[in-house]
């Protein structure tokens, strides 16, 4: 071919393309971004240095375009590199043209997989190092006020700084839950932050005066005890915001965490400018940090929280906390489970999400009425989900969709959302109950004990969680197991489900008189806040009379019970707590509303819409129906409940096992049967 003229300037793009400098810029920025990619995904991977991943970024740009010279100087050639001039004047092959479109396809899919690649990587090497590098806890803060009664301010400061610590993505914080059982100042640093798996440790002391306030802080790096950052603070109660920002902010810089603008905005907020709300809303959250979820503990969070909505109605992170507790009260019946209860949780979610639509609390809380109060749980999973971004490191989240799984009978994927939650919270004893609970739904008694033996670790003698391992012994037929395990123990009155389980046990050991002088105690002085839970334990009481063998103090007792529990159903039509504490009282009395009660319930609580609920149901039913001699369908509900997993309506809520069955004396009127001998594994009777 013979040569080309020189280059005209008006056809100086052509010349670009004859030239194959726009497919060398092309080529160039595939293979750029591709190196670009494994420095900066994959080298810090091999823990090679940043100084050299800029390296390589620097020499890539340089390079850019000295490339684009050498291809308008040069041509790539069978015979090598030629400069344009000489290659124009040989043939051309196409073959060799189409070579540049290979390079960038193959060089493009070469990138999208180091992309991905990098992703991955990237992904779990933050996982893995998160913990060497950004990981934090944040224990409680001593209290150095005279008075003892201001520790309530001092536990509310330690937790506002971990939740604005807590709402930046790039770090890990463990919950408070975790951390509550430490003292201020331990000496074993170094054990407590293998325990809660973080690398560095805040301590920290609060002291109140009147309008005046004294805050402490330090920084230390757990591995060599080694003080990062300290500062002390003198301020006004009206500038304790701007403390807890502080805290944070300097926090986050000494971990060089990266902060994106919604969260230096959210870490600098003032949830309220009145003072009296603020003290309100600390002494309510401090009822809702202890650790028994007990109804003194719910109503006393209630009460604070309703006088700083009171105080502040534009007080949306105190709105959020008081539909929560409402939320989880209603659920847990730690308040009462009313109508106006339920209306009230879903007001105050809905104005904190007015007042603040991005207000991750706010979001969450309005995920718990839906999962608690309705039980709508796709609209609940939803906001949970939406919640993630605003409370990167909020262990509730995970524990909330836990909850919706398990409800679900999404046993696997229930189990997951634990795990992950127990990552961020790895010590908080109600998440790890709820794990054991899962157990026992499961018949899964050994991991549920070594879960129980975890709790005991953290919170040794724990009363609860010595009754959840007396209750599995019940359940695997080990009475002797059982009251070895609750002998020593001595409920309080509020304690009730505690003290049912003593009473459970003494009716299937078929000796309840040691029991009966106790609950009369507790009943003669009955407490109102636990309303209809009076009238239950009276079913109790009534039922370990008739095991004892006196048929007549039985009735009356329960006539009495039947008294105090039926004026609750109208305002709680849809406690089904209460529709079986009903339908069992009225089961002893011989009074066949109690089947028209149980039946009714399962219709609106089906085990196909909640697994845990309905199977419950069905369990009072197969007493009810054994009580009232009608063997089939008794049995029948039994096949049902023994091949599959709930929790149940009795004491510790331990599901019935064939062992339990054997023990329980609801069933007696069944213990001839043949299919009852076989089902539960008796031996035929002769």
């Amino acid at each position: 071919m013979a040569a080309r003229q020189a280059v005209n300037p008006k056809n100086f793009f052509a010349e670009l393309k004859r030239r194959n400098v726009y497919k060398v810029a092309i080529a160039y920025g595939v293979v750029a971004w591709l190196l670009i990619q494994v420095a900066t995904q994959v080298f810090p991977f091999f823990e090679i240095p940043n100084w050299v991943v800029r390296l390589v970024v620097l020499v890539i740009i340089i390079g850019f375009p000295i490339a684009l010279i050498v291809a308008w100087a040069f041509e790539l050639t069978p015979q090598g590199l030629k400069r344009t001039e000489v290659a124009d004047a040989m043939p051309t092959r196409p073959s060799a043209r189409r070579a540049w479109i290979y390079v960038v396809i193959i060089g493009g899919a070469l990138a999208l997989g180091l992309f991905f690649l990098g992703r991955y990587t990237g992904l779990r090497r933050s996982e893995g190092t998160a913990s060497a590098e950004k990981s934090i806890a944040v224990l409680p803060f001593d209290n150095l006020s005279r008075d003892p009664d201001n520790a309530y301010f001092a536990e509310g400061i330690q937790d506002e700084i971990l939740t604005r610590l807590a709402k930046i993505a790039d770090l890990k914080v463990i919950s408070r839950t975790s951390t509550q059982q430490y003292q201020s100042k331990p000496g074993n640093l170094s054990e407590i932050a293998k325990q809660l798996g973080v690398a560095h440790i805040v301590e920290g002391s609060v002291q109140k005066s009147g309008d005046a306030v004294r805050v402490n802080v330090q920084l230390i790096e757990a591995a060599n005890d080694s003080h990062l950052w300290a500062d002390t603070f003198d301020r006004k109660l009206t500038d304790i915001f701007s403390v807890e920002s502080e805290v944070a902010k300097a926090i986050a810089d000494q971990l060089r965490a990266k902060l994106t603008g919604r969260e230096e905005q959210v870490i600098v907020a003032r949830p309220t400018d009145n003072p009296d709300a603020h003290d309100a809303y600390l002494r309510g959250l401090a009822y809702n940090l202890k650790t028994a979820n007990s109804p003194g503990n719910s109503l006393g969070a209630q009460k604070y929280l309703r006088e700083a909505v009171r105080l502040d109605p534009e007080f949306a992170l105190s709105w959020a906390l008081l539909s929560y507790v409402e939320a989880r009260g209603y659920l847990t019946q730690t308040l009462q489970p009313t109508v106006a209860l339920r209306e009230e949780a879903r007001q105050a979610a809905e104005t904190a999400l007015t007042l603040q639509p991005n207000l991750g609390e706010a979001v969450l809380a309005k995920g718990q009425y839906h999962y608690a109060c309705l039980k709508d749980y796709d609209t609940a999973v939803r906001y949970f989900e939406q919640a993630r971004q605003f409370l990167p490191n909020s262990s509730r989240i995970p524990e909330s969709l836990a909850y919706v799984a398990r409800r679900r009978g999404q046993w696997d994927r229930s189990e997951s959302y634990f795990n992950e939650a127990e990552r961020l919270d790895p010590r908080n004893v109600l998440l790890l109950t709820q794990r054991a609970q899962s157990y026992n739904a499961l018949r899964r008694f050994p991991e549920a004990l070594r879960k129980l033996d975890q709790i005991l670790d953290i919170t040794p003698d724990d009363q609860g969680t010595v009754i959840l391992k007396a209750a599995i012994a019940q359940a695997e037929g080990d009475l002797p197991r059982a009251s070895a395990l609750l002998t020593p123990l001595h409920p309080n009155a509020d304690d009730t489900a505690d003290l049912e389980t003593q009473v459970y046990q003494t009716i299937l050991e078929r000796q309840p008189a040691q029991i009966i002088p106790r609950l009369k105690e507790v009943l003669a002085k009955p407490n109102p806040e636990l309303g209809y839970i009076n009238g239950e334990l009276r079913f109790w009481l009534g039922w370990a009379q008739e095991v004892d063998g006196d048929h007549a103090a039985a009735q009356q007792t329960w006539r009495q019970a039947r008294s105090e529990l039926e004026p609750f159903l109208k305002e709680q039509p849809e406690n089904y707590l209460l529709i079986v504490d009903l339908a069992l009282t009225n089961m002893g009395l011989g009074d066949k509303a109690a089947l028209a009660l149980v039946e009714g319930a399962i219709a609106a609580n089906p085990i196909e819409k909640d697994v845990l609920t309905g199977p419950r149901l069905v369990d009072i039913f197969a007493r009810v129906v054994a009580r009232m001699g009608e063997p089939d369908r008794a049995i029948a509900a039994l096949q049902k409940l023994l091949s599959i997993p709930y929790e149940g309506p009795l004491a510790s809520n331990v599901p019935l096992t064939p062992a339990l069955v054997r023990l329980d004396p609801m069933f007696d009127p069944l213990r001839n049967d043949p299919r009852f001998q076989k089902l539960v594994g008796l031996p035929a009777s002769k």
